[in-house]
């Protein structure tokens, strides 16, 4: 009886990770490991600017955003357009991942530098 009860708890356990995986991959934003193939792309905040001010990446298709703050102090990228927002420390990288985008331009801001630091992505 006892051997019984254990093959029922480590089947359970087994099934409630199996449904788990399955609920974490049905996830918006958490993306299987082949994601890596997508395009990448540098962002570089300095002087409280983005360098470049304008990014035109491939429409259909995921990108990968690296924000390098080469600035002594924090930033915030944030976009409502592509529902991303990420606080980067000072003297450090960030790393986002966007689309695939349909054709068209997506603004974004350094939050804590709204009047310097701004931009936009251009999928095309």
């Amino acid at each position: 009886m006892a051997t019984h009860r254990r093959f029922l708890v480590l089947a359970g356990r087994t099934a409630i990770a199996a449904v788990a995986l399955a609920a974490a991959l049905a996830v918006p934003g958490i993306e299987p490991a082949h994601a890596d193939s997508a395009s990448e792309y540098v962002i570089v905040i300095k002087d409280h600017r983005f360098q470049p001010s304008e990014l035109t990446v491939p429409a259909g298709q995921r990108v990968k955003l690296v924000i390098d703050n080469r600035d002594p102090t924090p930033e915030e990228f944030e976009s409502l357009d592509l529902r991303r927002e990420k606080i980067v420390p000072g003297g450090s990288k960030a790393t986002l991942w966007v689309g695939p985008l349909r054709p068209g331009e997506y603004g974004f801001v350094g939050e804590f530098n709204q009047a310097s630091a701004k931009g936009k992505l251009i999928a095309k």
